[in-house]
């Protein structure tokens, strides 16, 4: 069952969802509530000619903060001049929002793309729209231009929109996995 915006704003009253800070009115729309884009973007570095390089996740040494600290760096979108996204390129970015999803609330949520920024060609996530079940922190978003232009992006601009679902039932944890608590220039991931 997804929540309704007066769901979700009985929801932020009781607690048991968290956004700081608190949500516009301009934010709701009848089943979500849009999440902005925080300053902190992560770019990729363009290997050198001649240099090959490639990633393998399922190496036993694999380590992934060390591995994102090789091959990116973070930036801070210019206040005045925003940050001018290229035609096929891809940048980690946050939500300016900080988000919980306490546990026993029996609700989880999917981060989606806004229309309007899809329409551009810009996708916000790739294959990981889920937050789960006592999620804390901000949300990463795994940002692809497809257009053939650049799209100029800004600090606090909407950006995507969470999906509040109900869940069947409580989970006996919270979300514990790699990213929680995940927060911008953090070099977490």
């Amino acid at each position: 069952m997804i929540l309704t915006d007066r769901e979700i704003q009985i929801a932020l009253e009781s607690k048991a969802i968290i956004v700081e800070p608190t949500p516009g009115e301009e934010q709701y729309s009848s089943t979500s509530l849009d999440l902005r884009l925080d300053k902190i973007l992560t770019i990729f570095k363009r290997p050198k000619g001649g240099v090959d390089i490639c990633i393998d996740p399922s190496n036993k040494e694999y380590d992934h903060e060390a591995v994102f600290g090789d091959i990116s760096t973070e930036i801070e979108i210019d206040d005045i001049k925003g940050y001018d996204f290229q035609p096929n390129d891809m940048v980690l970015g946050w939500t300016e929002e900080y988000i919980a999803l306490t546990f026993h609330s029996r609700l989880a949520a999917r981060v989606e793309g806004k229309s309007s920024l899809a329409r551009l060609g810009i996708g916000v996530h790739l294959t990981a729209p889920t937050i789960h079940a006592g999620f804390t922190g901000r949300i990463r978003l795994e940002m692809v231009n497809h257009n053939v232009m650049p799209i100029r992006l800004r600090a606090g601009m909407r950006v995507c929109q969470l999906i509040f679902e109900q869940t069947l039932g409580t989970p006996v944890q919270g979300y514990k996995g790699r990213f929680a608590g995940q927060m911008a220039g953090a070099k977490k991931g």
